[in-house]
């Protein structure tokens, strides 16, 4: 936490991914809905129409679909890291179900903070910022303005 009241970190990737091979970090996911219920038939015409798709684009992520005499429909999305994220989907169509499973496979687990810096290095340099003089020796003295003939 900061004076500001919200948590802040720096920049950083998750398990340094991207430097060899990219690994995405959604484990599973799962498509809790019920069969009869109406505020769940998007959810049912992502699984007649997307789910397979989607199962083939991420060959990583486990699909489990699981029919339950809920009220409410959900997606629960579980990471690499242990983070769970379980997202309500009542009354949405099947493009907006399928744009959040690809939002969902999109991230990586991690709460959605404010980033402090740009950048952030673990090992910051000693020798300090570089100016014009750094390497200029101290026998010849400072900097004068050029004497113009007269």
């Amino acid at each position: 936490m900061t004076s500001r009241g919200t948590p802040s970190r720096f920049l950083q990737s998750v398990l340094q991914n991207g430097l060899g091979r990219y690994v995405c970090q959604l484990k599973r996911i799962s498509l809790i809905f019920s069969k009869k219920s109406p505020s769940s038939r998007g959810v049912r015409e992502f699984i007649e129409e997307g789910v397979v798709d989607f199962a083939k684009k991420n060959p990583g992520t486990v699909v489990y679909v699981s029919p339950q005499s809920c009220t409410t429909p959900k997606i629960v999305a579980e990471y690499l890291n242990g983070n769970v994220r379980e997202e309500a989907v009542h009354s949405k169509a099947a493009q907006e179900v399928a744009a959040l499973v690809q939002k969902l496979s999109e991230q990586s687990g991690l709460d959605v903070i404010r980033i402090r810096k740009p950048f952030h290095t673990n090992s910051p340099s000693i020798q300090g910022q570089w100016h014009p003089f750094t390497n200029r020796p101290p026998s010849i003295g400072p900097v004068q303005p050029r004497k113009t003939p007269q």
